[in-house]
Parts: structure tokens; C-alpha cells; sequence
């Protein structure tokens, strides 16, 4: 879990310090996020391959090779001088921390009987789910009262406690050690890593560019296209596929592969809007949004323990339809908020959000792997996880698109009530005029059309978060059924895995 934590983290921890980031190396705002971009495409490139990369180099050795990669380049990110070396470190970064999730995954669910993989995947969760919340918190308050250079230095002891720990208790399997890869599929994997690589940078700026308003947005989706059909097509006829998607046959892992992927997308979109919202309406600093976040991780460690211990005893499909339906209602308890709320009124429903994304993780992998053999479990994992970030790329793409198309919307709206003709907008711009002229301001009339506007656009962005809440409630809700389509895993009576 410690590497697992380390690369997770980092995928959320230098949001908030973006612009710090900016004007430290004499950058635009728009510059900087390159640096979350290209991290993100690095790592969705070595995602899908890590295990083919275990099964080449060796499962142990190429995890530690990962994180000392990883431990490096994060060092590297914190002694960067300039925008295009922090850029390059990233990118570096991004390769070796993209399959330490994976192959960490895998190591669990070998080490451990069917019976067991409950627990031993609450306490993965924890990495998991914990990391990305408290992320921001840790990057505002070390951004804040420090330097952003230390959300990267801190990677330094994290990284060689897990060599050690990796060193001293994780060993390859007997199928790994006999079972090499004899050769690498070149046009395969770059095929993979052109389609997915160009997919995160789409999804990542399309917004900023208008979508496909933009030539580079419409021929890179062209591309994308293109290259991951060729992709699928070629994995499937090679004899050593860089990405085996032949388990997609399995019913359980394709069921749970299209589960996940949603949830990343609602996991990630929660995570997202919230704090765009209490900093640009609600005045809050980074510190304090991120803050406001933490709580996700207080009911999200609880349940893990609880969920872990439950798996077994009750039908795992019951804890996922459960977990879903309960993220569904804190979505639309989220959908309630409104410009006098304080931070209690976000709190609780963020806790619940907590409670019904560990209450999903848990059995929902316990589901999706439980009838794959365990040499498929080092790929499965790798798509897994490939699926649920795509997800999430996915969720804050189209999100923050709903988010600036809806406020448009309810301006247009909004704007039709603002006649002399309304006599509640009568009444406010007599109210504010008065207000202006009694503090001794000048030209009143063009302030308080000013300060109209200003209020109107707050409240049309307010009404567009609390309509994409509600979508990201409705997306919870609908997938229930889906949960209902896995076979039953019976752990009981099922011999261990292959342990180390």
C-alpha cells in the first residue's frame, strides 16, 4: 500500500499549487497545468502494460525498479528549475508510478485466498481512496506554509521505505519466474501509448479549446480513434500481446471493468467540482476547499475496515448496490447547496460520499478478479485500474463542460427577469443605487448594473453545480442494475493462491 498511496497521491497533491507553481517559474496558469497533464499521460500509458512488464523483467524487480523511478523523479520535480524540466520529471514520473498501483493489486489478491481478499483489499482501499482526498489538503497546507517544491520531496522517504519493504517480503510467483515473455510487441504497444496518450491530452484541454471547435481537438480524436481500434485489433491476433483483452470474456471482470469506469467518473468529478465551487463562490482558500474535502477520507478508512470484515457473510453485490445507492444520495445531498451555507452543509454529505465509495471499492473488486485465474490477475489489474483513471478523465471532461454550457444556460434565463418592467429587480436596483450614492460613489447607474451582473452570474453558476450534482447522482443510481449481472463468487473452500 505504501508505493500504492505514494503514486496515487501524487495524481491529486499538486492541483491546489498550480499556481503557485506558475509564478515561481515564470509561467501562465495555463502553462502550468501541463504539469498535471503530463504526468497523467505517462501514466495512462504504462497502465495497461504493467503486467506484461512484470512478466518480463520480473514482477519484484520491475516494482522496485517503479519506485525507485518513481522516488527519483520526484526529487527531480522538487528541484526543478523551469517549467520544461518540471515537465519532463513528471513525464518521468508518470512512467514509474503507472504500474505500481497494479502490480501492488496484484501482489494482494495472489498473497491471499479468496476468502481473505476482502480484508486484504480494505486495507488496499485505503491507499486508494484516502490518497486522492487528502491530497489537496496536504498540497494547500505545505504549499501554504512551506514551498510547492516539498509536495514532491516528500515522495523521498515514502519511496525508500517501500524498497525496503518490497525487498524483504514480496517475492515472484512460480508461474513469473518460469513464464518470460519471449518478445515485446512494438506496434502494439505503440499503438496503445499514441491512442491513450493523445485521449488524456483531449480530454484534459478539450474544454479550455472549445471541444471540437479547435483543428488539433478533431484530428487528435481522429487519431485516437484510429489507434485504438488498431490497437484492440492487434492484440487480439499477437501471440504475446502487450495487453491481453482476451479476459474480457470473463463476465465478471467486462461487468466490473464498465462498473468501474463509472465510478472513477463520478469519484473524480465529485472530487473536482466541489472545491471549484467554495473557491470561486464561496471565497474559500485552497487550504480550506481541500480541508473541506478530508472528511471523504474519515468515512471512506471506517468502512474499509467494516466492509472488509462483511465480505463473506453478506453477497457481495448487496454491498456494492448498497455503496452505489448511497453515493447517489450524497451526490444529490450535494445538489442542495446554496451561497449561505456553511462548512457543516458540505461536511456530512462528503463523508457519505466517503462511506459509499469504500462501501463500492472493495466487494466490487472482490467481484470483478474472483473467478480469473491467478495468472490473469497482474493484467486484470492493470485494466482495471486503466479503466476507472480513463473514467475519471471522462467524469471531469464532461463535468466541467456541463458546468460552463448549463451556466450559460440559466444566464440566458435569468437575465429575462431583468427588465424595468419586473418589480423585484426594480426594488434591488433602487436598494443598491441608494447604497452607492449614500457611500459617496459616482456614476451609480453603470455600478449597479455592475454589481447586478455580478450576482446574476453567481447565481447561474450556482444553479449549473447544483444541476451536474444531480447528474452525478443520476449516473450512481442507473448503474444499480448492472451490479446485479455478476455471477456470485463462493469463496469458501477454495485453495490459496500462489503465495511469497
Amino acid at each position: 500500500m505504501l508505493a500504492t498511496f505514494m503514486e496515487v497521491l501524487d495524481t491529486s497533491v499538486a492541483n491546489v499549487s498550480l499556481p503557485h507553481i506558475a509564478g515561481n517559474l515564470s509561467a501562465s496558469n495555463q502553462e502550468a497545468t501541463w504539469v498535471l497533464t503530463s504526468y497523467l499521460v505517462s501514466n495512462a500509458i504504462i497502465l495497461p502494460a504493467a503486467a506484461w512488464f512484470g512478466g518480463f523483467f520480473g514482477r519484484k524487480r520491475f516494482l522496485i525498479s517503479c519506485i525507485m523511478i518513481f522516488t527519483v523523479s520526484s526529487a527531480l520535480c522538487g528541484l526543478a528549475n523551469s517549467l520544461g524540466f518540471l515537465i519532463f520529471a513528471r513525464i518521468v514520473q508518470g512512467l514509474g508510478g503507472g504500474a505500481l498501483q497494479p502490480i501492488a493489486q496484484a501482489v494482494l489478491l495472489e498473497s491471499f485466498p479468496k476468502e481473505k481478499r476482502g480484508q486484504a483489499m480494505a486495507v488496499f482501499a485505503l491507499g486508494v481512496i484516502v490518497a486522492p482526498i487528502v491530497g489537496p489538503t496536504v498540497g494547500g497546507w505545505i504549499t501554504d506554509n512551506y514551498s510547492w517544491r516539498w509536495i514532491f520531496l516528500i515522495n523521498l522517504p515514502i519511496g525508500i521505505w517501500a524498497v525496503s519493504m518490497v525487498k524483504a517480503f514480496v517475492e515472484d510467483p512460480p508461474y513469473i519466474k518460469k513464464n518470460r515473455a519471449l518478445s515485446i510487441d512494438y506496434i502494439g504497444f505503440t499503438l496503445m501509448a499514441l491512442g491513450l496518450g493523445l485521449l488524456q491530452v483531449v480530454l484534459d484541454k478539450g474544454q479550455e479549446v472549445d471541444w471540437f471547435s479547435a483543428n488539433w481537438i478533431r484530428w487528435s480524436s481522429a487519431v485516437v480513434v484510429i489507434s485504438l481500434v488498431a490497437f484492440v485489433l492487434r492484440e487480439l491476433r499477437t501471440d504475446h500481446p502487450v495487453v491481453d483483452l482476451r479476459i474480457l470474456k470473463d463476465r465478471n471482470f467486462a461487468i466490473g471493468v464498465g462498473i468501474v469506469t463509472v465510478i472513477g467518473a463520478v469519484l473524480y468529478s465529485t472530487t473536482a467540482l466541489l472545491p471549484l465551487f467554495l473557491q470561486s463562490l464561496m471565497g474559500y482558500s485552497a487550504y480550506l476547499s481541500g480541508l473541506a474535502l478530508s472528511p471523504r477520507g474519515i468515512g471512506a478508512f471506517c468502512t474499509a475496515i467494516v466492509v472488509g470484515r462483511m465480505i463473506g457473510a453478506v453477497d457481495a453485490r448487496i454491498l456494492v448496490a448498497g455503496g452505489l445507492g448511497f453515493l447517489g444520495l450524497t451526490c444529490f445531498a450535494l445538489g442542495n447547496i446554496n451561497l449561505q451555507i456553511g462548512m457543516s452543509n458540505v461536511v456530512w454529505p462528503i463523508v457519505g460520499t466517503g462511506i459509499g465509495i469504500s462501501a463500492i471499492f472493495v466487494p466490487l473488486t472482490t467481484l470483478t478478479v474472483g473467478t480469473l485465474h491467478k495468472e490473469e490477475m497482474g493484467n486484470a489489474t492493470g485494466l482495471f485500474n486503466l479503466m476507472r483513471n480513463i473514467g475519471g478523465g471522462a467524469g471531469i471532461a464532461l463535468t466541467t463542460t456541463m458546468l460552463a454550457r448549463m451556466s450559460q444556460a440559466h444566464q440566458a434565463i435569468l437575465v429575462g427577469h431583468l427588465t424595468p418592467y419586473d418589480p423585484s429587480y426594480q426594488v434591488a436596483f433602487q436598494k443598491i443605487q441608494g447604497f452607492l450614492a449614500h457611500a459617496g460613489g459616482g456614476l451609480t447607474d453603470p455600478l449597479t448594473y455592475g454589481l447586478i451582473y455580478q450576482e446574476l452570474v453567481r447565481q447561474s453558476t450556482l444553479m449549473a453545480f447544483v444541476d451536474t450534482f444531480h447528474i452525478v447522482g443520476v449516473a450512481s443510481l442507473a448503474i444499480i442494475p448492472a451490479v446485479f449481472l455478476f455471477k456470485k463468487v463462493r469463496p469458501k473452500g477454495d485453495a490459496v493462491l500462489a503465495s511469497h
